[in-house]
């Protein structure tokens, strides 16, 4: 039974659903609709604020004060998004299990775990007061709305039978914890790595272990004066099974082009964050304007920033780093006192933070025992099959001053004013800039620890002193680059430094095509329009096919059904379209591959390793966006003794003739025999799921889809595939935007869905035809422009 099934049994009104769509639709019309237009007073404004909503639903707040603005920032957050607002909320605060039931148990634990509700108040407690000011008027703003319009609620909420609690502060500042840590990486392919070495042994965990393939891009390009660094893999994964034990027990592009490159004669900068399909959209895009502040963007409901966007003078656009800024430790509890845990200075008592978990259908809560070291709390009892104490530690953890940062950057009007504000930031998230005088760069963000010893590979002695953080990197030596030679700077959570670059930032970079594919399509052209970016981001070729497929040079067929597939992919474009049969053969052949060439060797593991199989709980693992740049590599060499030592097979030859039969059986009993009719998109599909669309027919009130689509994990224009399945519910472009720094009314963007979460609002899923067809619409930042796009304009007026 799915979550919505058993929320809404517990709720006791699956008869409603049982009422069929009609009844359905009546109790989704008599749903009163806040109002768009005339005036609502509230109580909390010093001054008039005006709303102009355009024909795409995005609200342009104008302001007279810093107060009023976020206050109304909060007010259109709620009245568009509330019951995002509350999912993000629930999410952040451990809090989902009080609606949905035993379902969300696991993840209320995880979330309680981590505290980051505890670290949230700690940090507006030590706000400055002028940013506390902001945050309280964003707050402000949520509570009128829930005051005001109390009897005006979402479907969701009357469907579950509850009510939103007032909206404090620090709801905001764990939202955007949670959503740091969720950008972090990397405690879960660390324990995965340590299952590896535990059922393998350290020299087979070793030899499995993917590498950054050898001539994919770096983000920042070599020339500096670093010391370099050298890691021996082998030796980590041995001094790990000594010292430990262990055998005995989310993607994103953006990039900028200079002016030399740009057909406007001006800084480009382009941004398309890959994050799960969901229905509403992650995003929600705004126009802020306001004292000091003039921004536009997307935003995110609970958190009172443009986190993507431009204002008068810069753009920037965000990808996760995948700098390694998680570790897990090894806790030696004491034999006779389990409450005490070894540190380098003698035992010490565990600290334990009690957590009561309320869950709906229990009389009683569930209460969570956190056990926490100096190095950070236990996960160990979320892990399946874990037997050690382990413990992590993650800056973002621990209670800083990471709120100001957004404010500053929406804000910002040059490089210097730019860096400093992604100084103050936790979060370790690769930065694209552009500004209108025609500068660009790259800027890491976020606190990343300075390790002693090791590199967070695998889970460390958490006794050793030596293994121990040396305090964090400071800003000024975090990677950057301003106005690189080449006249662009692509970020594809492709690696950022090659190893010139002093400290160790991460081992788990993501395999390099994207951004590959996206550095060659700059450099194919002297000058770019916007329409060429923008063919960028809809890009579906994939190098790591052409790769592949070159590699079944030598492989022929008398068999006529492989003959005929070999020759779709010998004349194949490469481009993952929709309507592509080679397409089609080349995933279900790239699948096989995996499956045949690591899958032996690895068995129960090998689901984690290749993508295959869903992650367990709520741990995954970077393995699968990075195995496919090793298998290339590993047919590209041919080496035998790769054969003998992890597959069945006797040839290179052999294997591949193998992995085609095998994915030409597969689509034949799926789709039938007639080849020509493998269309990619009759399997990858596209469906925005709802939580509450898994209970039908509540699906055709909230869902929509689904969708045939083309691309894969390897193509710039990410439609990642699920795991164990051709779906396309993993990574998509969830917001694309183009600025164009010499004419900033040129510029566009759009999200996959619409700007309402409101079934019963026409701006409900009027992006999905825009976001299917690489269409966008105008980012209107001029205020006539925006006055004569006018849709609804509401005026927010002090009670």
């Amino acid at each position: 039974m799915s979550i919505a099934q058993r929320a809404l049994t517990g709720a006791g009104i699956l008869a409603v659903a049982g009422a069929g769509l009609a009844g359905l639709y009546r109790l989704l019309l008599r749903q009163p609709q806040t109002p768009l237009d005339g005036v609502t007073s509230l109580t909390g404004l010093a001054l008039d604020v005006e709303v102009i909503r355009d024909h795409a639903g995005v609200p342009h707040i104008y302001a007279a004060t810093e107060g009023d603005l976020y206050f109304a920032l909060g007010y259109v957050h709620t009245q568009d998004r509330l019951w995002h607002l509350e999912l993000n909320r629930r999410l952040a605060l451990g809090r989902l299990s009080e609606i949905f039931g035993e379902t969300t148990l696991t993840f209320d634990r995880f979330a309680r775990r981590l505290g980051l509700v505890h670290v949230a108040k700690a940090e507006l407690a030590a706000l400055d007061p002028f940013y506390r000011a902001l945050a309280d008027a964003y707050a402000a703003g949520i509570n009128a709305f829930l005051t005001v319009h109390r009897a005006r609620l979402p479907l969701e909420f009357r469907l579950l039978r509850f009510r939103p609690e007032p909206w404090d502060p620090s709801d905001t500042l764990a939202i955007g914890k949670m959503l740091a840590w969720l950008l972090s990486t990397n405690w879960d392919t660390e324990w995965f790595r340590a299952q590896l070495v535990e059922r393998l042994g350290p020299e087979i965990a070793a030899e499995l272990e993917p590498g950054y393939p050898a001539g994919h891009p770096l983000t920042v390009p070599p020339g500096m004066s670093y010391g370099g660094l050298n890691i021996s893999l082998l030796e980590e994964f041995q001094a790990a099974q000594r010292e430990l034990g262990l055998l005995s027990s989310a993607m994103s592009n953006a990039w900028a082009i200079a002016p030399s490159r740009s057909a406007t004669g001006a800084a480009i900068l382009a941004s398309d964050p890959h994050l799960r399909p969901q229905m509403p959209s992650l995003w929600y895009e705004a126009h802020l304007v306001g004292p000091g502040v003039d921004v536009i963007g997307a935003t995110m409901p609970g958190i009172p920033a443009v986190l993507i966007g431009h204002n008068q003078q810069i753009a920037w656009g965000i990808t996760a780093s995948f700098v390694d800024t998680q570790d897990l430790f090894v806790e030696r509890l004491h034999p006779e006192d389990p409450a005490q845990y070894a540190t380098p200075d003698g035992w010490e008592p565990l600290r334990i933070r009690r957590e009561e978990i309320r869950v709906r259908g229990r009389s009683e809560p569930v209460i969570e025992e956190v056990q926490e070291t100096r190095h950070g709390p236990s996960l160990t009892p979320l892990l399946p099959g874990e037997t050690r104490f382990l413990a992590v530690q993650c800056p973002v953890l621990q209670a800083g001053v990471s709120a100001p940062g957004w404010f500053k950057l929406n804000r910002a009007a040059s490089w210097e004013e730019f860096r400093a504000a992604l100084a103050e930031m936790d979060v370790a998230l690769s930065f694209v800039y552009a500004d209108r005088a025609g500068n660009i760069g790259f800027q890491l963000s976020g606190r990343v620890p300075r390790r002693r010893k090791g590199t967070g590979l695998l889970p460390s002695p958490g006794w050793d002193a030596s293994y121990d953080w040396d305090g964090l990197l400071p800003f000024d030596e975090l990677p950057s680059v301003l106005n690189p030679p080449s006249g662009y700077v692509v970020t594809a959570n492709n690696r950022l430094v090659d190893d010139s670059y002093p400290h160790h930032l991460s081992h788990d970079w993501i395999d390099g095509f994207r951004a590959l594919r996206i550095e060659s399509l700059l450099q194919a052209r002297e000058k770019h329009t916007l329409d060429d970016i923008a063919a960028i981001q809809l890009d579906l070729y994939s190098e790591a096919a052409r790769r592949i497929v070159d590699a079944y040079a030598d492989v022929e067929s008398d068999d006529p059904v492989e003959a005929r597939a070999l020759a779709h992919l010998r004349h194949w474009d490469f481009r993952l379209t929709p309507e592509s049969p080679a397409a089609t053969i080349y995933v279900a052949l790239h699948q096989r591959l995996l499956q045949n060439v690591f899958g032996t060797r690895l068995g129960a593991l090998r689901g984690r390793y290749i993508g295959s199989e869903p992650a367990d709980g709520i741990a995954g693992s970077a393995y699968p966006a990075r195995v496919t740049g090793y298998l290339i590599e590993l047919l590209q060499r041919a080496d035998p003794s790769w054969l003998t030592r992890h597959t069945t097979f006797d040839s290179w030859v052999a294997l591949k003739r193998t992995s085609l039969a095998q994915a030409l059986g597969e689509l034949r009993a799926r789709l039938g025999d007639d080849m020509d009719t493998w269309r990619w998109g009759r399997l990858h599909q596209l469906r925005f799921d709802h939580v509450l669309g898994r209970v039908k027919p509540l699906d055709r009130i909230f869902c929509r889809g689904p969708y045939p689509v083309g691309g894969d994990g390897d193509t710039p224009c990410q439609i990642a595939l699920a795991p164990g399945s051709y779906a396309a519910t993993e990574w998509v472009p969830s917001y694309r935007q183009i600025v164009d720094l010499g004419n900033l009314s040129q510029s566009r963007s759009v999200h996959t869905t619409g700007q309402s979460g409101l079934p019963g609002s026409p701006h409900y899923d009027d992006f999905i035809p825009l976001w299917l067809q690489g269409r966008y619409h105008p980012m209107l930042f001029d205020r006539q422009a925006i006055l004569d796009d006018l849709e609804h304009m509401l005026v927010l007026r002090p009670a």
